[in-house]
């Protein structure tokens, strides 16, 4: 009997089990249901959700739901709002689409990953009862239509946020008090605009990314965030001086390159206990260079230091740093500030000196000044004039000024002045009209007869001496005017012009600290578990696209659907099944050699490598048979080539100056990265105007990567055959065949000329002396003060102003151009020159991938932060993980530049 009984037994407990495990509420069968459908997940069948792969049920309801990586396709249907036991959903690198479902019942909601998807739109309601959510990601998403930043005020448990690469737009709210346990926020890569928040000050966040945004204002919040470990505000607007952050006694890594931060660095910034890593690359710090200890890796350019290597500097230097400092150091001096002796008047045209070489002048008319004026300026024992009028200045006129003994004029007209006239000494001039407040009491509202008695300005008994001192007011008003028209007419070409012999004598490269590079724009290359053949020589990352695909998305390579041809393809529109429009560049192998099979693999290996929203993105790749084709996101607007030379034809309006000064600076930023931000440099070798797209939004990106060559190290060169684009050719590459990275400066040398005149690299049916236009262009720019204006592309009709700015784009190109590769600038030069350009234009269109692991239980929050930067194109944010683990081969080394001596690293 109970060997009867047993096996009945064991069927019983069977059957119980399985009732169990698929006896869920019918909301619940019937949303999985419904998802099912939905999605078509592989591996869902049966009756029994709680048995689907990648389900997991806890206490009769659905727990979590993991379909990552599996290019499901679908939308998510609202009937996921039923799953009220969920705590985990994870859909990350698929291609669902459509709008995500309000979420209002799922309390339990812990952690969510979306990303990786084509999404089209994020409800404002989607955050509104997700209280137990503490891991939300929707980074690589770049189909969102814009959306802002949600009120997470319902969220207070939230301790990671992740919308990299997002289309988020707006501003940043001012909402981080209500998520007092947030550490993680990366918005890095969206059209984000505005300042930080000042809620950031005391808030918990450890790990900040806000890169390539156009963020603006100062960053003194940063101060009180005292629980930062690592932040990267790379590539945004910041102006300012960088603050006091020892109190941030844990961080371990800053990154505030590629902004427009001026002043001087505090000293004790270099002192934090825990700081490993920093760059401050391509902003304009000032006074004296810093110490850098042993163990702190810092990638920083010379700016305006005083000296180039730490050092007191100059006594006139600090005093006027403190002047400079009650203005805020503002970028337009900040620039000018070269050098150690201010009497120079090349590089400080807004001082005059006398003969002993004390400062007599200040003139800072109509330089958009802010703040106050600093009691410090009463340490120029010399002055004799000070004009400060016309600029938004505000607070008192110091009572030290009373005590300069050669004082004879201060004119503070057309500003914010308040308060009352001090004593100044007879014989002393002092402008104040348009002033409205000054000389009335707080509260007496402005206009009157306050403003009109001091507009007439003089101290008592200034009238009976005014007479005997006009000779020398008078001269040292021309002497500040003359000041001022050097500093507004030729701010670029004194700093240009010191910046590049500063860079003369042997123009040594040092290694690279691999930052954060910018990434919007892009689409995701790497896909583990794709199934797709094997390229011979190279590892292949990008996801495999059948040819069937691929010739339903074209129309069978319809020669309506061409879109150009080269060297060794056809390149064709097409639309893939989610509805993505892409170029498809197709070759045939047996065609295209074994030279184009090797520009084949260049190009995909390169793709898989580099990430940048000015460098075009590879979608993807297919082998068949004698088919190699690659995918690209297609650029709409077709290259800058056709709008430069064949806009006529095409029945188009010519680009307008301030188009072509955007365009002129994503590709600068583009070459690069591609130079010195990636985690390898490569050189690029064939830039043409050809060669860089132009999507919907006029932005432009550099594409084919075919040619490209990983960058010598050092001040090596590279010897390779021959090839690019005669015209384009550097001559140092046309005769030795060795490539540095200047052979892309040269190429773009030659795209701003282009970019200006408006024609061909190479016309031969111009005469012989005119045919080539890089000696051409170099001869016609040697008279630039007198006739250049009249060589500047005539379908432009520029303003005085814009022909102003066009001439400091010829100066930037002649310099690309020169013979000598060793007097090229680097490309952050160029991006430097050109970001400050078209700022001063303000074009109406703004300036402007993560990891498969997400927030997963096997990894702690240090870890995951670390894949972060890895997929934000970096290694920098080096918080020594894994550096003993086999498993992630990047050392030491490969992250920071060798450095045992505390010197800086100059950037590459």
């Amino acid at each position: 009997m109970a060997a009867f009984l047993h096996p009945l037994l064991l069927t019983f407990l069977l059957l119980i089990t399985t009732t169990t495990s698929a006896d869920l509420p019918p909301s619940e069968s019937a949303a999985m249901t419904k998802l099912s459908s939905s999605l078509s997940p592989p591996d869902w069948s049966g009756p029994d959700p709680c048995a689907w792969k990648g389900v997991s049920c806890s206490g009769g309801h659905v727990a979590s739901i993991t379909l990552s990586g599996l290019n499901i396709k679908g939308i998510l249907p609202p009937d996921l709002d039923s799953l009220t036991s969920l705590t985990s959903l994870s859909l990350q690198d698929n291609l669902l689409s459509g709008e995500l479902p309000p979420l209002p019942s799922l309390s339990s909601l812990s952690s969510v990953f979306l990303d990786n998807n084509l999404f089209s739109r994020i409800p404002a309601t989607f955050f509104s009862g997700l209280s137990g959510l503490q891991t939300f990601s929707i980074e690589d998403n770049p189909s969102l239509a814009p959306w802002e930043f949600p009120d997470l005020s319902g969220s207070g448990s939230l301790v990671s946020f992740k919308a990299m690469n997002s289309s988020m737009a707006g501003t940043i709210p001012d909402v981080f008090a209500s998520v007092p346990g947030l550490q993680l926020l990366r918005l890095s890569y969206n059209n984000l605009l505005g300042s930080l928040p000042p809620s950031f000050a005391g808030s918990g966040i450890k790990y900040l990314y806000l890169n390539s945004l156009s963020l603006s204002g100062g960053i003194d919040v940063l101060a009180s965030m005292t629980n930062l470990v690592a932040v990267s505000f790379q590539a945004n607007r910041f102006t300012g001086p960088v603050p006091d952050l020892s109190n941030l006694t844990s961080l371990e890594t800053l990154n505030l390159r590629d902004n427009q931060l001026t002043g001087v660095l505090p000293p004790l910034l270099f002192k934090i206990p825990a700081l490993k890593n920093a760059s401050f690359v391509n902003n304009v710090f000032q006074g004296p260079f810093p110490v850098i200890p042993d163990g702190v890796k810092v990638e920083l350019s010379n700016g305006s230091f005083c000296l180039p290597t730490p050092g007191d500097c100059d006594p006139r230097v600090d005093v006027l740093l403190e002047v400079a400092a009650g203005f805020g150091y503002p970028m337009s001096l900040a620039r000018l500030w070269t050098g150690n002796d201010p009497c120079k008047p090349v590089t400080w045209p807004f001082l005059t000196c006398n003969a002993n070489g004390a400062i007599t002048v200040l003139s800072l008319a109509s330089q958009h000044l802010t703040g106050f004026i600093s009691p410090a300026i009463a340490n120029l024992t010399a002055l004799k004039t000070v004009i400060l009028s016309s600029n938004n200045l505000t607070g008192l006129i110091p009572d030290s000024m009373t005590g300069l003994p050669q004082l004879q004029m201060l004119d503070v007209s057309n500003n914010n002045i308040t308060g009352f006239m001090p004593s100044f000494r007879p014989g002393v001039t002092v402008k104040v009209t348009g002033n409205p407040l000054f000389g009335k009491a707080p509260g007496s509202g402005g206009g009157g007869s306050g403003s009109d008695s001091g507009s007439s300005g003089p101290s008592p008994g200034e009238s009976n001496s005014k007479n005997s001192q006009s000779k020398n007011v008078i001269g040292g008003i021309v002497g500040g005017v003359i000041g001022v028209v050097i500093l507004v007419g030729g701010s670029y070409c004194f700093w240009c012009k010191y910046r590049n012999d500063d860079k003369k004598p042997n123009h040594k490269k040092f290694g690279r600290v691999q930052t954060v590079g910018p990434q919007n724009e892009m689409v995701k290359i790497g896909i583990h578990n794709l199934a797709g053949p094997e390229i011979p020589g190279i590892t292949t990352e990008g996801p495999f696209i059948s040819i069937d695909k691929l010739r339903k998305a074209t129309g069978n390579f319809n020669e309506e659907n061409e879109l150009g041809r080269g060297g060794f393809g056809i390149v064709y529109k097409g639309v893939l099944e989610n509805g993505t429009e892409v170029a498809v560049k197709r070759m045939e192998s047996n065609g295209m050699g074994m030279k184009g099979m090797n520009e084949f693999k260049a190009e995909i290996e390169v793709l898989n490598k580099v990430r940048h929203r000015h460098l075009v993105s590879v979608i993807g790749y297919c082998i068949d048979g004698n088919e190699n084709l690659l995918v690209y996101e297609l650029m709409h607007n077709g290259t800058l080539g056709q709008h430069l030379f064949e806009w006529q034809e095409r029945g188009e309006e010519p680009l307008s100056w301030k188009r072509r000064l955007i365009i002129a600076l994503d590709v600068a930023r583009g070459v690069e990265y591609l130079h010195s931000l990636a985690q390898s440099s490569f050189i690029h070798r064939d830039l043409k105007p050809s060669n860089i797209l132009l999507g919907k939004d006029w932005r432009a990106k550099v594409s084919d990567f075919g040619l490209v060559k990983s960058a010598p190290s050092g001040n090596h060169s590279l010897e390779t055959r021959l090839a690019g684009t005669f015209g384009y050719l550097a001559p140092e590459y046309a005769t030795t065949g060795k490539v540095t990275t200047k052979v892309d400066v040269y190429a773009y040398g030659v795209i701003l000329m282009e970019l200006i005149i408006g024609r061909r690299a190479l016309d031969d049916s111009l005469p012989v002396e005119e045919a080539h236009l890089v000696s051409w262009f170099r001869r016609a720019f040697s008279h630039k003060d007198s006739s250049f204006s009249k060589y500047i592309d005539p379908t432009l009709q520029l303003s005085e102003d814009e022909k102003k700015c066009a001439i400091i784009v010829a100066e930037l190109a002649t310099h690309c151009t020169v013979r000598d590769p060793y007097q090229r600038p680097e490309m952050g030069h160029a991006v430097n020159v050109l970001s400050s350009l078209v700022e001063q234009w303000k074009p109406a269109s703004p300036s402007e991938d993560d990891d498969d692991l997400g927030m997963q239980s096997n990894l702690n929050l240090a870890q995951v932060v670390q894949e972060w930067e890895r997929d934000e194109g970096t290694s920098t944010m080096n918080y020594g993980l894994f550096r003993n683990n086999e498993s992630n081969q990047t050392t030491q080394s490969d992250i920071f530049p060798v450095q045992t001596t505390g010197a800086v690293v100059p950037p590459r």
